[in-house]
């Protein structure tokens, strides 16, 4: 079974985004210009931030549900039947409709496990939000949105504040669409390159959030600690050391992986943060897309389903 068995108490997740199909090689080294190059491995799976995030909830013991924009296509057949296979129900604001579904590009580098991507985004997409999508942010413990497909995440966002539900925002670039998403936000989770408009650095950027009102914010950097801020206090959390082989989708892993931990009342946020970072650290310690997912049960989801059942 490739993702952990749900209980009866899993805690639901609903993930509003962006949904590509990832083509992915490892290489040995880029290829110079007009050069050809043989990789050394190929792999083929759905990718974007909201996506991935959605599967590792799902792998964790979660119940997953994705609202993104696909439509009628070939492509976004091998994206929805990848994402069923690891659990997550998939709801297309665009069915029935052809659109061109983003397809990445990606090279990672063996030597570093760094990758490089090429990928067509939604950050200007124009679908509308899916009849239900009410329904469903109402029965979710969280939510998440990345940014893409902007009409849905400001709909959803406006649903989940208004609800009070957990909002989590994966903060991976400023887009314009933020500042209609972070002013519903409880939680928003930045990369290190993260800056809200008039900020210099990603502690400016906290400290701007902060006195926006959002309740908790987290910074990562990589292999370095990864920082939060949250009602007045505020830490940092070292990054599990691993042999990094591969980094594709990290971020994603550890924003779905605190969309998880951010269900548990007993979990306070430097506890949340070093457990979203040592799934991301495994996810980077093993090759390729979904491999890096049948360890979780050992290494997680034992432990969650016992706390669970207490």
């Amino acid at each position: 079974m490739r993702n952990a068995p749900v209980s009866e108490k899993a805690p639901v997740g609903v993930f509003v985004g962006l949904a590509t199909l990832d083509v992915i090689h490892r290489i040995a080294k880029p290829p110079a210009v007009n050069q050809k190059i043989t990789s050394t491995a190929q792999f083929v799976a759905a990718g974007g931030p909201a996506a991935n995030a959605a599967v590792t909830f799902a792998a964790l013991g979660g119940a997953a549900t994705l609202v993104t924009a696909l439509g009628d296509d070939p492509v976004a057949d091998l994206v929805r039947a990848d994402l069923a296979a690891y659990g997550v129900s998939v709801v297309d604001a665009s069915a029935g409709s052809s659109r061109a579904v983003p397809v990445s590009a990606v090279s990672v580098l063996e030597s570093t496990g760094d990758r490089s991507v090429v990928s067509l985004d939604a950050v200007n997409s124009d679908a509308a939000s899916p009849e239900g999508l009410d329904d469903l942010v109402a029965g979710a413990d969280v939510v998440l949105v990345d940014g893409h497909h902007p009409l849905i995440a400001r709909s959803a966002a406006a649903c989940a504040s208004a609800r009070r539900t957990t909002l989590v925002v994966d903060a991976g670039r400023w887009k314009p669409v933020m500042t209609d998403l972070v002013v519903h936000a409880t939680d928003v989770v930045c990369s290190n390159d993260f800056r809200v408009p008039g900020t210099i650095d990603s502690e400016s950027t906290a400290a701007a959030l902060v006195g926006g009102g959002v309740r908790t914010v987290v910074t990562t950097h990589g292999g370095n600690p990864v920082q939060w801020w949250s009602e007045g206090e505020s830490g940092s959390v070292p990054a599990q050391p691993v042999m990094v082989v591969d980094t594709l989708g990290a971020g994603d892993v550890f924003h779905g992986a605190y969309a998880y931990f951010s269900t548990r009342l007993d979990t306070g946020v430097a506890d949340r943060v070093d457990r979203s970072s040592r799934v991301a650290a495994l996810r980077c310690s093993v090759v390729g897309p979904r491999a890096w997912l049948s360890q979780l049960p050992t290494e997680f989801h034992t432990e969650q389903t016992r706390e669970r059942q207490r």
